[in-house]
């Protein structure tokens, strides 16, 4: 048997970055996305995000994929949300994901920063944060 921990904090936002998680359905849209992430065997620590975009904290296990992980918790959440009519015109998520591994060390200041994007966003767009993890991560930039 295998044990395996690893940590990663995943963000990816709505298409064309529409602010479609008004406060009146965040909460439902991120409580969903959490429980039903449970029932696939996928390990959410915690959620949440800002109208435009979703942040997370995965916990995978040895036989699970970060690519089908997200593809399953983006489609799922993307048809519940228009099966529900949730939204006044259809929901979609953007193509693109970012995702950072970390320490467990880190776990509590990974949390204490998403817990806080309501603040966070009222200083920095979307798109600078984005920069900002590229940057700060090295990675390629890929915004047009």
């Amino acid at each position: 048997m295998s044990f395996v921990r690893i940590w990663l904090h995943c963000v990816w936002g709505t298409k064309r970055r529409f602010p479609y998680l008004t406060e009146d359905i965040k909460w439902t849209v991120f409580n969903h996305i959490k429980e039903n992430a449970k029932l696939k065997g996928i390990y959410i620590d915690f959620i949440n995000g800002y109208r435009d975009h979703i942040h997370c904290i995965l916990s995978l296990k040895a036989d699970q994929t970060l690519s089908k992980s997200i593809q399953l918790i983006k489609g799922e959440s993307s048809f519940w949300i228009n099966q529900r009519a949730l939204t006044k015109t259809k929901f979609e998520w953007a193509d693109e994901y970012y995702a950072a591994s970390f320490s467990e060390s880190h776990l509590k200041k990974v949390r204490e920063y998403i817990q806080n994007q309501e603040k966070h966003h009222r200083t920095k767009t979307w798109k600078e944060e984005y920069e900002g993890f590229m940057n700060k991560y090295n990675f390629e930039k890929s915004i047009g």
